[in-house]
């Protein structure tokens, strides 16, 4: 779909696992996994945004597509924003869908679940979530949790997004997934806004979209993907992609 375009960030200076955009899953390097289901979604062109050649050469190498980032970015926000200016910079892509480069197992069909919220023209953004079924998580200040009022089945109107265990209470808690559909003037707003009081509070980047009044709508699904932050997780992904070849 020539309006839809999907935007990879993947750079090399990750703090607790250096390098991981190219650490070898099943035989492949992580960020080709995260490209292969992105392209698998079939909304529309793919592309990788790095600040490695590295990277962009094993993207290539696998028949991807890369374009080159600056390397001082503070978030995959503004990466893809960057990005978008050179793959894009007639316009003809309405929204941009920002997929995480350490998701080696995200379903493709989630990432076209993120869209749906964004048929409603008051949604600026849209994201993903799943309920939370593990006792532990709802107190793991890692796990980031997304507080909204329901709107449809199986979506949420986000009221806030908050490390801590809420809402207060009975009732699910929803794990959010950081995954993201931006309408492009969306895109084009968040990047331009200074961090917000909660923002940095929180260090939750999407709070600055709240914060400034956009509206974003949360698309509930079954399961978390695995992000690969740590060398334990990096093995988990090998045991999980290798089982599955």
């Amino acid at each position: 779909m020539a309006d839809i375009l999907i935007l990879i960030p993947a750079r090399m200076a990750s703090t607790r696992l250096p390098g991981k955009p190219l650490a070898e899953i099943a035989g492949e390097p992580m960020i080709v996994h995260v490209l292969r289901r992105a392209q698998a979604a079939k909304l529309g062109a793919v592309v990788v945004a790095t600040d490695s050649p590295a990277v962009a050469a094993a993207v290539e190498k696998s028949g991807g597509s890369a374009v080159m980032t600056r390397a001082d970015h503070n978030s995959g926000s503004d990466r893809i924003f960057e990005a978008l200016g050179k793959v894009d910079p007639d316009g003809s892509a309405k929204i941009i869908v920002n997929v995480q480069g350490d998701l080696p197992t995200l379903s493709p069909g989630d990432i076209a679940a993120a869209l749906g919220p964004l048929s409603d023209q008051a949604v600026d953004v849209s994201t993903l979530a799943a309920e939370i079924r593990t006792p532990a998580e709802r107190s793991n200040s890692n796990v980031v949790k997304v507080v909204g009022t329901p709107v449809g089945p199986a979506r949420l109107r986000a009221l806030y997004f908050t490390r801590a265990t809420a809402p207060f209470g009975e009732g699910p808690l929803y794990h959010h997934i950081g995954l993201y559909a931006f309408r492009r003037s969306a895109l084009e707003r968040f990047v331009r806004l200074p961090p917000s009081p909660l923002e940095q509070r929180e260090k939750l980047e999407q709070l600055r979209a709240l914060e400034a009044g956009m509206r974003i709508d949360v698309t509930i699904v079954d399961t978390v993907p695995l992000g690969v932050d740590t060398p334990e997780d990096l093995e988990t992904a090998r045991a999980m992609l290798t089982s599955r070849s």
